[in-house]
């Protein structure tokens, strides 16, 4: 039996240059070895983000999804459109939400990884303007999404099942000591969210240690 290969946006938190250690690089690298397509795009001015700019980024990379070879997603018989997003890009993605950008709705599933609370993007200048200020209450995610934190993250000390659960309907996955799941944590390899971009099912685990 062959199996479609799905399209994968990958999006980056800030100050994140796309190393080659970090997890999603790994999982890009892997996902591409599998004949799936993978967007992973530099999003403008990691280190001082402007979220009109990120949104518009955003924007052009769906509508990437749904180009070219392999799979034809959006297509009958196509393969899935599936989002990862760390940190920073979750409150991006809600922000996208929040704004109904186009291309939201022609994707499949979602994956939500350690967001920052309002409170400390509050705390950096430079980011504090993707602060959403309760704004994810009552918002209605368009498709199936997971939530995945560690139980212990210092960006989000108010603890993500309280801050982006509950107000978004979803159970957050915690992980034990995985704190902002980043390279600080040791997830240069992650092989959990590998398992679940290729099966949405899949149970996610901290990564083994070494």
């Amino acid at each position: 039996m062959t199996t479609t290969p799905r399209s994968y946006l990958v999006l980056h938190g800030w100050q994140n240059h796309r190393p080659e250690a970090h997890w999603q690089h790994w999982l890009a690298d892997r996902l591409t070895g599998l004949g799936h397509r993978v967007v992973y795009p530099q999003l403008p001015d990691p280190d001082d983000p402007v979220l009109g700019e990120w949104l518009g980024e955003l924007e052009r990379h769906l509508a990437e999804l749904g180009e070219g070879e392999p799979g034809k997603p959006g297509e009958p018989g196509g393969g899935e459109r599936v989002v990862v997003a760390h940190s920073l890009s979750v409150v991006l993605w809600l922000h996208a939400v929040a704004r109904d950008l186009p291309g939201l709705a022609d994707v499949d599933r979602v994956l939500l990884v350690a967001p920052p609370s309002d409170s400390v993007l509050a705390r950096y200048p430079e980011v504090a303007g993707f602060a959403r200020s309760g704004e994810s209450y009552g918002l209605v995610l368009p498709q199936p999404t997971r939530l995945v934190a560690g139980d212990d993250d210092p960006y989000c000390p108010e603890g993500v099942q309280t801050v982006y659960g509950d107000p978004l309907g979803l159970t957050a996955e915690l992980l034990p000591g995985a704190v902002h799941l980043d390279l600080d944590a040791g997830y240069g390899s992650w092989p959990s969210v590998l398992d679940w971009c290729l099966d949405p099912d899949t149970k996610f685990a901290t990564r083994p240690q070494r």
